[in-house]
Formats: C-alpha cells, structure tokens, sequence
C-alpha cells in the first residue's frame, strides 16, 4: 500500500477509535501489521488531532469555565480535572523516564482488550437496575488519573475504557462519565503530545529514521475529522445505551487475536 494511502488509512482508525472504549493503541499496533509502521511520535501527532477535534464538542462546558469560573460548582469541577490530570502527568512522566515503550506483539494487547471488555459486561450486569449519580466526587478524579496511568502501562486497556468503567463502577452516569473522561482527556493527550513533538524537534537524530512531518500533519488532519464525528456520535449514543456493545467488541477482538496468534 503506498504510505500516503496508509497515512489517511491510520489518521481514520485514529479518530474513530481514540476516544471510544476500544483501545486506538490496539487498533493502531494491529493495523501496522499491514501497513508501513510508524513511529511513536507519528501515533502521538495523530493523537493530538483527535483530542483537538473533540473541544468544539464540549463548548459549554468551556464557557462556563471561562465565563462562570466564580460559580462554586464550576470552580470544583475544574479543580477535579486539574486533579486527574495532574496524578495522569505526574504518573505518566515517571512511566516515560523509566522505559515505558509500546510492545512490539499482539499478546498483551489482546489480552488487555480481552480482559477490559469482561470488565465492561461485568460492570453493566452489576449496575443494571440501579441509580446513578449525577456529580462527579474528588475520589472519581483521583481514580480517573489513576486509570489512565493503568491504560498507559497496558496498552490495549483503553485510556478512555479504563476511566469510563470505573466511573460507572463508582456510580455516575454514562453522560458525565464520559464527559469527564474526555474532558481530562484534552490536557492529558495534548501535554503528551507536546512533549514528545519538542522532543522530536530537539533530538531528531534519537530518531531511527528522521520525521516525516508533511505526513504526520496530514494524519493529524484526518484523525481529528474522523474523531470530531466519532465523540459526536458516541455523546448520542450513551444518552439511550449501554456499553454492553463494546465490550463484547472488545472480547470477539481480543479472542479472534489470541487465536490467530498474530506477532
């Protein structure tokens, strides 16, 4: 396939899969299998274009951050996402200067893919029936930042996944669940993002080969019109449905790559 043509193909896996509970990290290391791999900055560009396509879609809440930050409720909220954010960056950083690289086989995405999607059907059955809250609490964001730093160290968990499912397994809606999740998705993705293109522009001779960057922009592209459509169809979507759907995505996934034992 010619690497434009794998760039666009990549950019669209990217903004469809990063903010749904399927893992992006998953679906980008099974698709390179065919297609010419990239490097890790590549993904992380990609990356950024997707977090940025999803803001438009939270622009309320943006406006009362800026324009009703006096309000009590605004303030603690923005509070509880600096929190996540923090425990995320803090984590994330200390991940990165010990070594943390994205594995080289299938296996242990498969098998995170496998166990997150258990995890969701586990959770639904359990909440069946049940009230939700309607406020998120300092332990919900403490435990957000906990959870993406478990999705970085175990790709295939879904950064996303991992935040969502714990906050309905603590009790808040499926609407807000995934609002927060997003929410700190956007400095958390974005920082990480920042960080490795300065890098990248600092050291371009770390590099295996020196960075395509005319192609990663047009991937950045891509990713953020396909997630843009993506979050907007998944904010819908979680207002009159479950997750039930991606789990068992997740588990027919995950099983089909253990028994295809792909490398």
């Amino acid at each position: 396939m010619p690497e434009l043509l794998a760039v666009i193909v990549l950019g669209i896996i990217e903004g469809i899969t990063e903010f749904l509970p399927v893992s992006s990290t998953a679906h980008l290391l099974i698709a390179e299998h065919w297609l010419p791999r990239q490097s890790e900055l590549f993904n992380v560009v990609i990356q950024s274009g997707a977090v940025l396509a999803v803001i438009p879609l939270f622009h309320r809440r943006f406006h009362q951050f800026i324009f009703q930050w006096r309000d009590r409720v605004t303030q603690v909220y923005a509070l509880q996402l600096l929190l996540a954010f923090f425990i995320t960056g803090a984590g994330g950083y200390a991940l990165k200067k010990g070594g943390l690289k994205l594995p080289e086989t299938i296996l242990p995405v498969a098998i995170a893919l496998l166990v997150g999607g258990v995890a969701f059907l586990l959770i639904e059955a359990h909440l069946k029936g049940r009230s939700f809250k309607d406020q998120v609490t300092w332990g919900m964001a403490v435990g957000v930042g906990l959870a993406q730093l478990v999705a970085a160290a175990f790709p295939g968990t879904s950064r996303s996944g991992a935040c969502i499912i714990l906050l309905l397994f603590l009790g808040l809606n499926r609407p807000l669940a995934t609002e927060f999740s997003f929410l700190v998705a956007i400095p958390t993705m974005l920082a990480a993002g920042g960080y490795e293109i300065l890098e990248g522009l600092r050291h371009p001779a770390a590099a295996a080969q020196p960075e395509r960057w005319a192609l990663g922009a047009l991937g950045l592209v891509v990713s953020a019109a396909v997630s843009f459509i993506a979050v907007k169809w998944l904010l819908r979507f979680v207002q009159t449905h479950t997750f039930n759907a991606f789990g068992w995505y997740r588990v027919a996934l995950g099983g089909l790559l253990l028994v295809l034992g792909l490398q």
